[in-house]
């Protein structure tokens, strides 16, 4: 059975509106990451034999307790239905499993499906506000999607309270998108808030999605307020996030219209009004319905890089994938930047040396410098086998007529197929390449872009980690771009420019 069927709103829908997903068993029968060949832990955490996605964090007892919806993709074999797992870590690198958190229903049921909700501690017990998702439902005329309560004295065992599920108004709101909800406590208004993501009755179809507003004394009895944010842009707003750094107040929500994107609004108030920075998104397609925790100190951003279908480049992007975490913190307007945990950084502490024997073009290598010189042309050079897993840094400085330069990995000798992650000066902007490309028409990865301010003056850092078929790299710890990689399994690593002259200077490898 397609889950196209039953799964149509929720984070499946951008994934579901282009035909990403098959169905279960071909999925498992076209994966070569499937339970045989899962023997050891990734480094960029998934479950064992499944796959994650929105993940729920929340720290308590001393490290982040990350709640997410597992997906062993075989309906057949596992059953229908998403419940939610915990797994919880100090530093993003070392995991403790805890297994099932939140059973999922049965088809008569209204949670079937365990959609995305949110943690907190009140009243001297925990909490799970969740999604309770069943289109079984639907086609009998009820709310396929209602807000669901659960508590427990443990964070171990739960206990779903089946009479506080609660619908949006249907005067007001659709019927079927009354999700992900996210509670807090309102110091102003001395009540719980609880956004949710919803669609209005009216207005372009496409473009009705909202933050909705609901109100509580007591964590039990909901009343429907006005909305929280209604701007009349994307289909709906989902797995909406809140919380305040300095001065500023920031609204976090993932939307499917416009781009596959974790976007976000910052306010001096609650009230509003809420503005949208320059550049209002987190990462590219390869990062999805990322929420927030803090640990009192840092905060983090905790989001999914999904698979692709048929572990091709070419393949559609799926639902779920393996967790993806960047540290989140402000610029001096306020705006906000993301870098590599520091945790994960120092997880790579053997350095490897990298020489760089093999190019094409004018390249030579001082120390842990190379310069790559390309008037008008292409130079590159390659410094051995890229380690299965590991992190490369370096700072790269280029001439006012360089046209883009950058990490490349996964190469082969004569230099005719590789990755790039390339930096585009007179585009301003990070993409993801795979060269050669297999359409003309198509200069990197569709939606694996980032903005980027550069200036020929001023020195790039670079600093990424690959492991296998996955990445991430972050750019002057403030641009992250997640990405995904199947069709080359191995090669060499090195750098490249393009029409100019750059320096890469200390640069390292480094593995675990």
């Amino acid at each position: 059975m397609k889950r196209r069927k039953f799964l149509e709103s929720g984070t499946l829908l951008p994934f579901l509106a282009t035909g990403i997903l098959k169905s279960e068993n071909a999925q498992a029968a076209a994966s070569d990451e499937t339970l045989a060949s899962d023997e050891e832990r990734e480094f960029f955490y998934r479950p064992k034999g499944a796959w994650a996605a929105d993940f729920i964090p929340f720290f308590a007892k001393g490290a982040f307790q990350l709640f997410y919806l597992l997906d062993w993709r075989h309906a057949e074999a596992k059953g229908e239905g998403t419940p939610w797992y915990r797994i919880s870590s100090k530093d993003f690198v070392n995991f403790a499993e805890h297994g099932e958190m939140l059973k999922r229903g049965t088809k008569e049921e209204q949670d079937l499906y365990v959609f995305t909700g949110c943690v907190i501690e009140a009243e001297g017990k925990y909490h799970i506000f969740y999604t309770g998702h069943n289109s079984y439902l639907k086609q009998k005329g009820k709310p396929e999607q209602g807000v669901m309560h659960a508590v427990s004295p443990d964070l171990e065992k739960w206990t779903k309270i089946t009479e506080d599920v609660f619908f949006a108004p249907a005067e007001i709101y659709e019927k079927n998108d009354w999700r992900d909800p996210f509670v807090f406590w309102n110091e102003e208004d001395k009540a719980w808030n609880m956004l949710l993501a919803a669609r209005n009755t009216k207005g372009i179809p496409r473009r009705r999605g909202l933050t909705a507003l609901c109100t509580s004394a007591n964590l039990k009895n909901w009343k429907v307020a006005e909305a929280f944010y209604d701007p009349g842009l994307y289909f709906t707003h989902e797995c909406p996030d809140l919380f305040k750094m300095g001065d500023w107040w920031y609204l976090i929500f993932s939307e499917f219209t416009d781009k596959v994107r974790t976007r976000y609004r910052m306010s001096r108030s609650l009230k509003g009004p809420w503005i949208t920075p320059p550049r209002d998104d987190f990462d590219g397609h390869a990062f999805y319905a990322a929420k927030s925790a803090s640990d009192g100190q840092r905060r983090f951003l905790f989001g999914w890089n999904p698979t692709r279908d048929g572990n091709t480049d070419n393949g559609p992007w799926q639902w779920g994938g393996n967790l993806a975490v960047h540290e989140l913190s402000q610029e001096s307007d306020g705006t906000l930047k993301v870098d590599m945990p520091n945790t994960i950084a120092d997880a790579f502490k053997n350095k490897q040396k990298a020489v760089f024997k093999n190019g094409a073009g004018q390249f030579s290598q001082k120390a842990s410098e190379l310069t790559l010189s390309s008037r008008g042309g292409f130079s590159c050079s390659s410094a051995g086998l890229l380690p299965t897993l590991c992190r490369i840094t370096a700072t790269a400085r280029f001439s006012k007529d360089t046209l883009g330069f950058g990490l490349m990995f996964h190469t082969d000798d004569d230099f005719e197929q590789s990755y790039y992650i390339r930096l585009e000066p007179t585009e301003q902007r990070l993409v993801f390449e795979k060269w050669p490309r297999e359409r003309t028409e198509v200069f990197q990865m569709a939606e694996l872009e980032r903005p980027l301010k550069m200036s020929f003056d001023k020195p790039v850092t670079i600093n990424a980690i690959i492991e296998g078929n996955k990445g991430v790299v972050y750019i002057d710890k403030a641009v992250a771009m997640n990405f995904r990689c199947y069709d080359l399994k191995e090669g060499n690593w090195g750098f490249f420019t393009a029409g100019g002259n750059t320096t890469f200077s200390n640069i390292a490898l480094l593995t675990r």
